[in-house]
């Protein structure tokens, strides 16, 4: 087979212990006025702190914004981008997890094309550069400082929904593990958990025809040898580090190795995209309030279960790098250990309703960009079934 591949990725990513304190070089570079974007909690670190030091030692002008909240209400960016468009920034820096870096992005783009996010829905629909970004992560999961998406929480649909444009890549990335040391370690297992799904979603996408300008048409193009190269090393640095830094907080190697992967992670499915783990995950989300890394990561082996029949080789080659004896323990292995790690093993546990199924798979069906990147196809009865076995924690009912 010919070998297709495409990458998008920030203009500079720099990875290491210690690499916030370049902040302020960096920053200069790109602007004179900075609005950074964070939350409440963060606002008080020391670490936070310091890096506000470095931006006024830069000599920059710096207005903080740290209304971020999770999931990032649509009402609460637009919000942000009324009060920072006095201050005139010309750059944004996120700090802080997934929802401060999606805020971000979402304000650096009514910042500069105006609107409201509502506008940019979709993929495609951002209509040019946005202000430089510059993306700080201080949890290891969504890979949001590399990825084209933001996504937001809107009231008025029920569900979350996605911003997705190659404009919202970050301009610069830094990721720096040591600022993921004081993450508790629930929260360093549901975004790790979240990061291993993107890695293994990518890795198990469904592989499109590459016609010429299929990355022009689409932002998530699917499995191609580029996405494939950073998803595999990432599910290997995952399985690797995760259960590590989830029972020691200050073992700095396995933090550096759950950073690389979440970052590596995003790299790949920023491209490929994800698939039905991620589309079912949405209805659940919406009915049980329950964090996404925790829901994406309960689905994950029963939608592997499902794919089965169609990623023999990528089985064969997620064994391979997880020092597995076969494809066969793949599943198993998965599972046992997002239970070690406290991932609920079932929709049950995550506190769906039973008699919410049918209305879960039908909203399943209807994310249609995620379904048709599955490999295997899923019509709604298809559908109920896989979700009913994740309800029931039966995934032999899927073979």
């Amino acid at each position: 087979m010919d070998l297709f591949g495409t990458m998008r990725a920030p203009r500079e990513l720099v990875f290491g212990a210690g690499q916030r304190h370049a902040l302020g070089r960096i920053a200069g570079k790109l602007g004179r006025r900075a609005l950074v974007v964070t939350d409440a909690r963060l606002a008080a670190d020391a670490d936070f702190l310091g890096m506000m030091a470095q931006l006024d030692e830069a000599g920059m002008a710096v207005q903080i914004d740290s209304s971020t909240l999770p999931d990032v209400p649509v009402d609460c960016a637009s919000a942000s981008a009324r009060e920072a468009a006095a201050f005139k920034p010309d750059l944004v820096i996120g700090v802080g997890g997934g929802s401060c870096l999606d805020m971000a992005k979402c304000v650096a783009i009514l910042l500069t094309h105006g609107g409201k996010p509502q506008d940019y829905y979709g993929e495609y629909n951002v209509p040019g550069p946005v202000l430089p970004l510059i993306a700080i992560p201080t949890t290891a999961g969504t890979g949001s400082e590399v990825t084209p998406v933001a996504v937001l929480s809107d009231a008025e649909r029920s569900l979350k929904v996605g911003i997705s444009s190659p404009f919202l890549i970050p301009t610069v990335s830094i990721c720096d593990p040591d600022l993921t040391v004081s993450c508790p370690a629930g929260l360093t297992a549901i975004a790790g958990a979240d990061a291993l799904t993107h890695a293994i979603e990518a890795f198990t996408a469904l592989r499109r025809e590459p016609i010429p300008g299929i990355a022009q048409e689409r932002v998530f193009v699917g499995k191609n040898a580029i996405s494939d190269h950073f998803a595999l090393r990432a599910i290997g640095l995952l399985w690797q580090g995760l259960e590590a830094a989830c029972s020691n907080g200050a073992d700095r190697p396995a933090r550096e190795k759950v950073m690389m992967g979440a970052t590596l992670a995003g790299l790949a499915f920023g491209v490929a995209g994800t698939a039905a783990a991620h589309a079912i995950q949405y209805p659940v989300g919406a009915l049980t309030h329950t964090a996404h890394g925790a829901g994406v990561a309960c689905l994950m082996p029963y939608v592997m279960q499902w794919n089965a029949p169609e990623i023999g080789p990528e089985l064969d080659q997620i064994a391979h790098a997880l020092g597995l004896p076969d494809a066969d323990a793949v599943i198993p292995e998965m599972a046992a250990m997002f239970a070690r790690i406290g991932i609920p093993a079932t929709l049950r546990d995550l506190g769906l309703a039973e008699d919410k199924l049918e209305w879960v798979a039908e909203q399943s069906c209807g994310i249609a960009r995620l379904i048709q990147n599955n490999p295997r196809p899923l019509d709604q009865p298809d559908m109920l079934r896989l979700v009913g076995a994740a309800y029931s924690g039966d995934r032999a009912a899927l073979t």
